[in-house]
């Protein structure tokens, strides 16, 4: 018996060895700053993840794909292990939390900014100012001021955020229309009046080339808050502040389980350089990026 039981635990831990060995060898060409992944990113925050990348490539010997989709969409590819490290406009709820606890994997959810949802509307519209509280009525069918809302995507983080807001599952059946991305949201607000369009407030400030004219044919809303009596623009000083009403935090989250590139981007991110791309891009970094005095014959000159 004791003869057995020798072989058995021997031939167990040659299985042991074999399966660490062949998982250190798909790791190998990986490391925090170097090889290839595969990044899933919340559309609405797609503008500010391609400015870190595009930085972190130049930098380090690495190649980062990134796959834009929608929150659910990306939340689903997370749990199947179709990717292993996603960038998000929130952390993961408890059941999601479960998912990777039963798979004895502890993710790695790193907070890098916080950005806000912009509420948008035709530049021939005559408000630049709109309440909350509207907008929740709207979603709740109830009366409102509102004709129409237009979101990227009914699976968005904007649609999850503003259906959370007015306490209701999905979409209502009247007066709510989607598309797919945010460039169709804001190029359709820009052609149409009297529609106010949901978008991820990062496409505002650093919007792509093509969607540059439709941005001059649009308003960005000043939001009053449910316990508000003021109207507060989503500029990068009232978010900071705490006092814009839509604002949301970013967070990757790392399920790769190892020291790899998920771990090197999201320290880039969270470095001086990373924090500096959000700064510059509007959104309100989570550390603030240092700023050097430098004295000149008795004057004082910032630099950034």
């Amino acid at each position: 018996m004791k003869a057995k039981f020798k072989v058995a635990a021997f031939v167990l831990l040659a299985i042991l060895v074999i399966t660490c060995k062949k998982k250190e060898a798909g790791h190998s060409k990986e490391s925090i700053n170097s090889g290839k992944v595969t990044i899933l990113v919340d559309e609405t925050l797609t503008p500010i993840i391609e400015d870190q990348v595009q930085i972190f490539e130049s930098t380090y010997d690495a190649k980062i794909t990134l796959e834009s989709k929608s929150e659910a969409e990306v939340i689903q590819k997370l749990a199947n292990d179709t990717s292993q490290i996603a960038v998000l406009s929130r952390g993961l709820n408890p059941n999601e939390e479960q998912i990777f606890k039963n798979k004895k994997i502890i993710p790695r959810i790193t907070k890098i900014a916080t950005d806000a949802i912009a509420l948008i509307s035709n530049k021939n519209d005559k408000d630049t100012i709109i309440a909350l509280q509207d907008i929740i009525a709207f979603m709740q069918q109830k009366p409102s001021s509102i004709k129409g809302l237009v979101f990227d995507n009914p699976n968005s983080s904007t649609a999850r955020y503003i259906n959370e807001l007015a306490g209701i599952k999905s979409f209502p059946e009247k007066g709510v229309f989607s598309f797919k991305t945010n460039d169709e949201v804001i190029k359709y607000v820009s052609e149409n009046s009297g529609i106010i369009g949901v978008v991820g407030m990062n496409w505002i400030n650093d919007p792509k080339p093509e969607t540059q004219p439709y941005l001059e044919k649009i308003n960005v809303l000043s939001v009053k808050g449910n316990s508000s009596n003021s109207y507060t623009f989503p500029s990068q000083n009232n978010i900071a502040e705490g006092i814009y009403p839509l604002a949301r935090d970013l967070y990757i989250v790392n399920c790769q389980g190892y020291a790899g590139l998920g771990m090197g981007f999201s320290s880039f991110v969270t470095s001086e350089t990373g924090q500096r791309i959000i700064l510059k891009a509007g959104l309100v970094p989570v550390k603030t990026p240092s700023r050097q005095i430098l004295i000149r014959n008795g004057k004082e000159t910032n630099k950034k």
